[in-house]
């Protein structure tokens, strides 16, 4: 299993952005990449992916204002999130070796999480 590391979490305030990296211990192919984020009592969230053949897909909730994307060494994750809100806050999760996009069962390499908050 490939080892994910996520930074760049923070606090922010309504309208903000950040950028969320997950750097893995080794390039990533042939497999789904996915953002996942899980609030306190809820249930955890699929945000994006980047499929196996580097095309991206999204769930509802992160269209408009976030995206996804991947460095050149296939190695690290991007999430850009802009005009953030508090209802955006959440424990924030990589994800690798999925086989389908937004179904985080599939994924079987998680990373530890970055904390975003998101104050109004």
């Amino acid at each position: 299993q490939v080892q994910l590391v996520e930074s760049g979490g923070g606090s922010v305030q309504a309208g903000g952005s950040l950028r969320l990296s997950c750097v893995a211990s080794r390039p990533i192919y042939g497999t789904y990449i996915g953002w996942f984020r899980q609030a306190p009592g809820e249930e955890r969230e699929a945000l994006a992916c980047i499929k196996p053949a580097g095309n991206t897909g999204y769930a509802n909730v992160a269209k408009g204002r976030f995206t996804i994307s991947q460095d050149k060494s296939r190695a690290t994750v991007y999430l850009q999130m802009n005009n953030l809100k508090p209802e955006d806050t959440a424990m924030y999760y990589c994800a690798a070796g999925g086989t389908a996009c937004l179904n985080g069962p599939t994924y079987t390499s998680w990373g530890q999480g970055t904390q975003v908050t998101v104050s109004s």
